[in-house]
């Protein structure tokens, strides 16, 4: 019986080649197209200016790091449930550290995101009363997820907390008031989201690269 030598990209093994390089095509394609919308929104995003109406977001008794009497105030309005929140948390951190000197950042609740917002604003203030705001904070985007109050009970045991005065703080919703303020006052500076940055009162929406900062703080500075 004569052997028929077909070619090989008739073969099983060159049709699984065929497929698999089709694949890696479309693969590299889509990778193409996002880093090009990437470069885009980095190029629109660089010229980022300040400008139009200001509003009074740092009025009021809020935590906040840095210097007292610098003279940039950025003031976020965040939501520890936020998946955007988080993507900026370790930018905004950052910038606290590097111009802690330069910048007040303050921060407000915003919770509209999940429905367990509030209990987490809660939480962090709650343990805020024991001096461990900004560590509580920094946990919840760290390991965000926590949605109950025996989460919340074990993140603030893990960081020293007195557990008895943390769930009577919870239980009793001590904090809420200043909750509810916050959500308010973001309301009314028409706030769609979060994160939102108001810049010495200057509004700007969403999760901003540490470039943008830069330049805005470096500008602000001279």
């Amino acid at each position: 019986m004569e052997l028929i030598n077909k070619p090989w990209y008739k073969r099983w093994w060159g049709a699984a080649i065929l497929i698999l390089l089709t694949l890696v095509l479309i693969f590299l394609v889509a990778v193409g197209f996002y880093i090009n919308d990437s470069v885009k929104a980095a190029k629109k995003n660089a010229g980022l200016k300040l400008g139009g109406q200001t509003y009074p977001a740092a009025e009021g008794e809020h935590f906040w790091l840095g210097s007292a009497k610098a003279p940039i105030t950025i003031v976020e309005f965040g939501d520890f449930a936020c998946t955007n929140t988080k993507g900026a948390f370790p930018t905004i951190r950052e910038i606290s550290l590097k111009y802690k000197n330069d910048i007040k950042y303050i921060w407000r609740d915003y919770p509209v995101v999940a429905d367990y917002s509030a209990l987490l604003a809660l939480g962090a203030r709650c343990a805020g009363e024991q001096g461990l705001f900004w560590p509580m904070h920094d946990k919840l985007f760290q390991n965000q997820g926590v949605s109950s109050v025996d989460q919340l009970s074990a993140a603030a045991n893990q960081l020293g907390a007195d557990l008895t005065r943390f769930k009577d703080c919870l239980n009793q919703q001590k904090y809420l008031p200043q909750i509810q303020k916050d959500l308010r006052d973001g309301q009314t500076f028409g706030n769609s989201g979060t994160p939102v940055f108001f810049i010495n009162g200057y509004k700007i929406e969403g999760d901003i690269p540490e470039a943008v900062f830069v330049k805005i703080i470096e500008e602000l500075k001279k």
